[in-house]
């Protein structure tokens, strides 16, 4: 029986809708994204110029961390009780904080408002990774793996974006290098506020946000236990190697241009392959891709461990954004299995807080694992974390053949 002509138009509607939304949350996926790689591409180098002590040049990158699991439960909260798009206007007006701070902070020379601006960073890049979970919800379940990794592929364009706005600004005010570079990136994230003002995403009603289960209840499901921990290793292992990269070739007396270029490349892996990780989800599931994206993160490892030229440098951090990206979105769509509609805002701050917590280890760590151990070690430090993850998921996943579980 065909749909009634009001229907129709309404279901239409929504489509068109759904497909805006997410055609905005890709390109500001690509414009925001550009505020991680600028900071990713030059905190290191220069936390190592401003820095009292070299032993604290990775830590503007860990203040961003914390900026980034800091900022995760208040953006779900307003999220929650306002709509997305709050939430997602108050990250864009960090975005061009961080911008303007850390350029006062080059100009004064002052390693503390660097990190202060860092911190902004990080409550910037966390709204923005929450873009993947909003596309997710503006379509049917069948496809939300695809709508999620749709919006990852914008990221593309941001792994092009901010390395070369790194390279063409870093000297424009001779002075201070990367200065110009971070009031650039304050004007891109005023261009994403812009464009994100259109996103329209219905907010929960009083009614739903009433509803759902207790989140001790849910964080207590085995898959959900597993999916963060999956997505918990996948960002650590990524940020730690590369956080370390730019600086391990800089020691190396590498130009930074090559580092700039080497980031460039591994962000672009990192987001290439969200244009089919959604249809792999839906073919082989996601505890097979994250499995995937667990064993690239191996081979990069073994990439970083067998040299310290150009070549091992690029090939490391292109396989290590490969393997980010599988594992990362595989257990993203894992934590979309674990919550119903009413739970989804609180559920997934809460995955994304326990993701961007613990990464706050791995970037306080890669410093003095670097200084103390070098290349190698930073490395060699990943391997038991990568193993404890592919032990679980493999012990999960044979246990979920066995049995069916309900959310």
């Amino acid at each position: 029986m065909p749909l009634p002509t009001t229907n129709r138009n309404g279901i239409a509607a929504q489509a068109d809708h759904g497909r805006s939304n997410i055609l905005r949350l890709a390109l500001c996926q690509a414009l925001a994204g550009a505020n991680s790689t600028v900071v990713f591409a030059t905190g290191a180098v220069i936390g190592d110029s401003l820095a009292p002590s070299k032993a604290l040049a990775t830590l503007p990158i860990t203040v961003f961390v914390i900026g980034m699991a800091a900022g995760t439960l208040p953006a779900g909260a307003l999220a929650q009780r306002y709509g997305r798009r709050s939430a997602f206007l108050m990250g864009a007006g960090c975005g061009i904080l961080v911008g303007l701070l850390a350029a006062a902070a080059i100009d004064l020379a002052s390693f503390a408002l660097f990190c202060a601006g860092m911190f902004f960073g990080g409550v910037y890049a966390a709204v923005v990774l929450s873009f993947r979970f909003s596309a997710a919800d503006c379509v049917p379940p069948m496809q939300r793996p695809g709508a999620l990794s749709a919006v990852m592929a914008g990221g593309v364009l941001a792994g092009i974006l901010g390395p070369q706005l790194v390279t063409y600004t870093m000297h424009l005010w001779s002075p201070h290098t990367f200065a110009v570079t971070y009031l650039a990136q304050a004007a891109i994230a005023l261009l994403s506020g812009i464009i994100l003002w259109g996103v329209k995403l219905p907010p929960l009603t009083i009614a739903d946000r009433s509803r759902g289960r207790p989140l001790a209840l849910i964080a207590r499901q085995p898959r959900f236990v597993v999916a963060v921990l999956c997505g918990v290793i996948s960002y650590l292992l990524m940020n730690l190697i590369m956080t370390s990269a730019p600086l391990a070739m800089k020691m190396c007396g590498l130009p930074l241009t090559a580092s700039n270029l080497g980031l460039q490349w591994h962000v672009i892996a990192m987001y290439a392959p969200s244009f089919f990780t959604g249809r792999l989800i839906t073919r082989f599931g996601a505890p097979q891709i994250v499995m995937t994206g667990l064993l690239l993160t191996a081979v990069s490892i073994a990439a970083g461990l067998t040299g310290v030229d150009v070549t091992h440098f690029w090939l490391t951090l292109a396989l290590l954004g490969m393997g980010w990206n599988f594992g990362f979105v595989g257990a993203s769509a894992l934590v979309l299995e674990c919550h119903r509609p009413e739970e989804r805002a609180k559920v997934q701050s809460l995955n994304d807080f326990v993701v961007f917590g613990i990464m706050v280890v791995g970037s306080f760590a890669s410093g003095g694992l670097l200084t103390g151990y070098g290349w190698s070690g930073v490395c060699l430090a990943a391997i038991p974390p990568l193993l404890l993850a592919a032990v679980a998921l493999v012990a999960t996943d044979s246990f979920r053949s066995r049995t069916v579980e309900t959310c």
